[in-house]
């Protein structure tokens, strides 16, 4: 009976010690049965139908992973038999152990829904739906990077050498950053919640969850934003609708029907001289009424 170990010290099988990526010829040996080869246009995949095991090369000389296949699935190069030997992980059968502590195991990939436990420098990744486990995928671990291809400093907010606008009123600043972020394309990174939320580190934001409310690091981000007074003469208009791009990076979910974003006071309209026109619909009375004293054509949408 063939027999894998997931421990402190490694992935043993049939108690030889195994380190990915491992020669297809030492795989033969340890585990010392018929086997067959498929070729991909990527892979050369090798079978040992009788072990119901399988293993991945790119090259036909060494394997990346190996796969212990709990249920058929009908795929030519898919074993013929289950894999019916021994697998524990810490002296604890596998997939017990996998049903007892799902909670624990590693997310490799976005949209990994069985994930994986991990023991020194390899990962066992569960394929498993609502019947149960299908195979356990063993190979080299490599953390999955969600904020992969995303520059590092893409949304690290720095000091300006410059001088900057000192806000009074947040919904008023989050109008400025719809006209100069989204419409004219002059304050920059132009902020993309989905991707800001693969960028941050510090915890998982769940924007399915947490997208009819506002996420309170994406609020702190735009409070904390600098913007530059150099802009000021470019925002000659602001317009408020539920579906500005600021709103929907703010609560994607909302439908804009909070009042989150309210401009309670117009005391920051003294910033941009060239602001002659305000559409409103996030706004009190008393700032639209400020607006209007201060010369500005302001209209309810």
């Amino acid at each position: 009976m063939t027999s894998l170990q997931l421990s402190s010290i490694g992935l043993q099988i049939n108690t030889v010690a195994i380190q990915f990526p491992v020669s297809i010829s030492a795989l033969k040996r340890v585990l010392d049965h018929d086997f067959r080869a498929f070729k991909t246009k990527n892979n050369t995949i090798y079978t040992w139908d009788d072990l119901g095991i399988t293993c991945y090369s790119k090259n036909g000389i060494l394997a990346e992973s190996l796969t212990a296949n709990f249920k058929p699935d009908g795929y030519n190069f898919s074993p013929t038999n289950h894999f019916n030997g021994q697998f524990e992980y810490h002296n604890h059968d596998i997939i017990e152990y996998y049903k007892t502590n799902k909670k624990e195991c590693v997310k490799l990939f976005e949209g990994d829904d069985g994930g994986a436990l991990v023991s020194n420098t390899i990962s066992a990744w569960f394929d498993a739906d609502e019947q149960g486990v299908n195979a356990i995928e063993v190979s080299t671990y490599k953390p999955y990077d969600k904020s992969e291809g995303i520059p590092e400093d893409k949304y690290t907010i720095r000091p300006l050498e410059e001088a900057i606008i000192p806000f009074e009123d947040f919904g008023f600043k989050l109008s400025v950053i719809e006209e100069l972020m989204y419409n004219k394309g002059l304050l920059k990174p132009k902020f993309d919640i989905y991707e800001f939320a693969k960028w941050y580190k510090k915890r998982d934001i769940n924007i399915d969850e947490e997208g009819y409310n506002q996420i309170p690091e994406v609020e702190q981000y735009f409070k904390d934003l600098p913007i530059p007074k150099r802009l000021a003469p470019a925002l000659t208009e602001i317009y408020q609708d539920g579906g500005n791009d600021i709103y929907m990076n703010l609560s994607p979910f909302s439908g804009g029907a909070v009042d989150y974003w309210d401009i309670k006071t117009s005391e920051d309209v003294k910033h941009f001289n060239n602001l002659k026109k305000a559409t409103l619909c996030y706004a009190t009375d008393t700032a639209y009424d400020e607006m209007i004293a201060s010369g500005i054509d302001a209209e309810w949408l």
